[in-house]
C-alpha cells in the first residue's frame, strides 16, 4: 500500500521559464538515465526479494522516494512550459519560432501533454522499461542499481551546467545529492553482504570448479599482431575475489568454423540452400 501527500519532497521554482530546459528534463524522467527507469528497477527488485526483509524495505523506500522525484520534474518541466509559444502565428508575434519552436521546443508538449511533462526521454520516445534490472541475485542487483545511480547523477550533473535558472539549479542539486546517497546505499549492501572478495563472481552461488577456470582471469588480447600494451590492474596481480591470478593471452579460435545444415523446405529458402549451396554449384558448372 502506498500512501500520497501533496507536498512535493522537495521545491521547485522556475525563475526563467525556458521550453527547450523542459525537453532536456524529460531525460531525466524518461530516459534510460531517468527516475521512472530507477523507481521500477527498485520496485520489482523489492517486489521479488527473497533475501533478508530488510533489503526488500530498503528497495521499497528508495523505490517510494523515486516517484517523488519523478513528480518534482514533472513539475519542473510543466513550469518550464509555462507561456511556451503554443502557434507558430503567437510564436512569430513574440519571436518565439525561433527561440521555441525552431530552436528545440517539443511540439507534444503541447500537443499530448498541453504544456506539461510526458513519459519520455529527450527524444520523444516513450519509456519501455528495457533498461529496468531485476534479476533475484543480490548483489548483481545491487551492482546494477549503483551503476544507475552512477548514469543517473553523471545525468543531474549535466542538466545543471545546463541551466542558469536558480530554482532549477536549486532542485537539480538535491537530486544529484540524493543519487550520491543511493550509490552510497547499494555499494553498502554488497559490504554488508561480506564485501566484492565474498559477491564475486556474481552469482556466487555457482561452484567455479564447474567453470572453465583456465579463462576465469585471462585478459584476452585480440590485436591480430599480438602487440598489446595494457599492462593495469586487470592484467595483473591478484583479481579482485582473490580466487585467482590476472594474465594475458592471445585471443585465437578455439572452435572450428560453424556449419550448418540446410534449412527446413518449410523455411522455402532457395533450391541451391536445400541442396547445399557448393554441390549445386558444381553440378551447374559440370553441366556446362
Amino acid at each position: 500500500m502506498y500512501y500520497c501527500d501533496s507536498r512535493l519532497q522537495y521545491p521547485v521554482r522556475v525563475e526563467t521559464p525556458n521550453p527547450l530546459f523542459a525537453k532536456m528534463l524529460q531525460q531525466a524522467i524518461g530516459g534510460v538515465e531517468g527516475e521512472i527507469r530507477v523507481c521500477l528497477q527498485y520496485f520489482f527488485q523489492a517486489w521479488g526479494q527473497r533475501g533478508p526483509k530488510k533489503y526488500r524495505d530498503m528497495l521499497l523506500q528508495t523505490a517510494t522516494e523515486e516517484i517523488g522525484h519523478i513528480e518534482m520534474l514533472a513539475t519542473a518541466v510543466a513550469l518550464n512550459l509555462e507561456g511556451a509559444p503554443v502557434s507558430l502565428r503567437e510564436a512569430a508575434a513574440k519571436d518565439g519560432a525561433v527561440n521555441a519552436v525552431l530552436g528545440g521546443m517539443n511540439p507534444r508538449h503541447f500537443l499530448s501533454a498541453g504544456l506539461a511533462a510526458l513519459p519520455v526521454n529527450s527524444d520523444g520516445v516513450p519509456f519501455d522499461c528495457s533498461h529496468v534490472y531485476a534479476t533475484g541475485n543480490i548483489a548483481g542487483d545491487m551492482l546494477a542499481n549503483a551503476t544507475a545511480e552512477a548514469s543517473g547523477r553523471t545525468l543531474a550533473c549535466r542538466l545543471y551546467e545546463m541551466t542558469d535558472d536558480p530554482g532549477m539549479k536549486d532542485m537539480l542539486s538535491f537530486l544529484i545529492a540524493r543519487d550520491t546517497m543511493h550509490q552510497q546505499q547499494w555499494l553498502a549492501v554488497i559490504e554488508e553482504l561480506g564485501g566484492l572478495t565474498e559477491q564475486l563472481p556474481v552469482p556466487n552461488s555457482f561452484p567455479q570448479s564447474q567453470e572453465k577456470t583456465d579463462y576465469s582471469y585471462v585478459f584476452f588480447n585480440s590485436n591480430a599482431d599480438g602487440s598489446i600494451n595494457l599492462n593495469g590492474r586487470f592484467t595483473e596481480g591478484k583479481s579482485l575475489d582473490g580466487k585467482g591470478i590476472y594474465s594475458i593471452a592471445q585471443n585465437h579460435p578455439l572452435g572450428s568454423e560453424p556449419k550448418l545444415a540446410p534449412g527446413p523446405k518449410a523455411a522455402h529458402a532457395q533450391n541451391e540452400q536445400h541442396a547445399g549451396i557448393l554441390q549445386t554449384l558444381k553440378q551447374k558448372v559440370t553441366a556446362r
